[in-house]
């Protein structure tokens, strides 16, 4: 969108005066310090007993990918709980289940085998992130243990193999209030607003 253009709206698009932004990852630490080491030391690259039980119990993710050009995409999969299937300690698959036929996620990762996954429960504050490499299956012996509910086999899968895993600080999911009833419906919102 150029400056001239205006959103649907009605307000002036920004046009980015007076930013300053951050030029290398050194200014980043500069700004924000360096991770606690325990933060470090929690990525870890195969499934722990913890992490398999917030995977057999999260009934939703999101899949974030990119094309060869690094345009990138952050898609809602979601199931049952535990719908995301276990081959092994460092292999999962996600079945293609109902949707709105897009396919974006496999579209980028046939460029870009790179995807990085999100895993929730709600009501808990545990979030477990799984960063991999992806590959999209149209069968495999494994896909009869994808259906949902006896319902028919998946036509795709997407199998993660784990780069890497680690359990994600809980103080956005506190921030947002996400699972706090009170903020589900007709909580007051802020909208940032900037000259006209």
């Amino acid at each position: 969108m150029s400056p001239s253009e205006t959103t649907d709206a009605g307000d002036r698009a920004y046009d980015g005066r007076g930013e300053v932004a951050v030029a290398e990852p050194g200014e980043l630490t500069e700004l924000l310090g360096a991770p606690h080491p325990i933060v470090v030391e929690k990525v870890h690259g195969t499934l722990t007993e913890q992490d398999l039980d917030l995977l057999e119990r999260s009934p939703f993710c999101t899949v974030s990918t990119s094309d060869a050009a690094g345009n990138c995409d952050a898609s809602p999969r979601g199931g049952t709980p535990g719908f995301t299937h276990v081959l092994d300690a460092r292999t999962l698959a996600l079945p293609d289940l109902p949707g709105n036929r897009r396919s974006d996620s496999f579209r980028n990762v046939l460029q870009n085998p790179h995807v990085g996954l999100l895993y929730l429960i709600p009501g808990v504050m545990d979030v477990l992130r799984i960063n991999g490499r992806a590959r999209v299956l149209r069968d495999a012996p494994f896909f009869d243990a994808l259906a949902e509910d006896g319902g028919a086999r998946p036509r795709l899968a997407l199998l993660v193999e784990i780069d890497e895993i680690f359990r994600h600080c809980p103080a956005s999911l506190h921030r947002s209030g996400v699972w706090r009833p009170d903020t589900w419906q007709h909580a007051p919102g802020r909208r940032a607003t900037g000259p006209r």
